[in-house]
């Protein structure tokens, strides 16, 4: 019995929409970076449901969405190394991890 397709795609609209909330809402640059990451990982659940759902008649569709999946989560993880390494920039110099204070980066 599988489920239907309406269930992983309602939780990935919901992981997304909880990150889009955080991510907006928050001035905590660790906690952004949190909530971008519940995005990210969102988007790699869509992709997997329609995999799994749609494109496993298609080998060749099938294995280009594994291969995004695959694409998101290394960029998800490059995203995270960088942030972090930013973050800590900013702790060095200012002392705090809020966003709104990060006025070193303006133009």
């Amino acid at each position: 019995m599988s489920l239907p397709i309406y269930f992983p795609l309602g939780f990935s609209a919901l992981l997304f929409g909880i990150g889009l909330w955080g991510a907006l809402t928050r001035t905590n640059a660790v906690r952004i970076l949190m909530f971008l990451e519940v995005m990210l990982n969102a988007v790699c659940l869509n992709l997997i449901t329609f995999n799994r759902y749609f494109w496993s008649q298609t080998p060749e569709a099938a294995s280009e969405a594994t291969i995004a999946s695959l694409f998101i989560m290394t960029v998800a993880a490059a995203e995270a190394a960088v942030g972090l390494a930013i973050i800590l920039s900013l702790v060095r110099n200012r002392g705090t991890v809020e966003a709104d204070k990060a006025t070193m980066l303006k133009g």
